[in-house]
């Protein structure tokens, strides 16, 4: 079992260590938007398109996207 997954967020590659979150990718990468996303002001996708969690587990190879959401309070909480 690998020791470190490689994810990428926001075309920006990180190395974590298996068992990382999608938390653990953005400080990694984007540490700026993490009180957003706390917020709910910002929006995380996985590859797909698809709202992921903070707290979801990472794999290695995973592909995510942040951004600012484009209307204030239309972010998911859980997102």
């Amino acid at each position: 079992m690998p020791t470190e997954i490689r994810a990428y967020v926001n075309e920006r590659s990180c190395l974590l260590s298996s068992g990382a979150c999608v938390r653990d990718a953005l400080a990694a990468t984007v540490p700026e938007l993490l009180p957003a996303c706390d917020a709910g002001d910002a929006v995380i996708t996985d590859g797909r398109g698809l709202p992921v969690a903070l707290d979801a587990p990472i794999s290695g190879g995973a592909i995510l996207r942040a951004m600012r959401s484009s209307r204030r309070g239309a972010a998911d909480a859980d997102v």
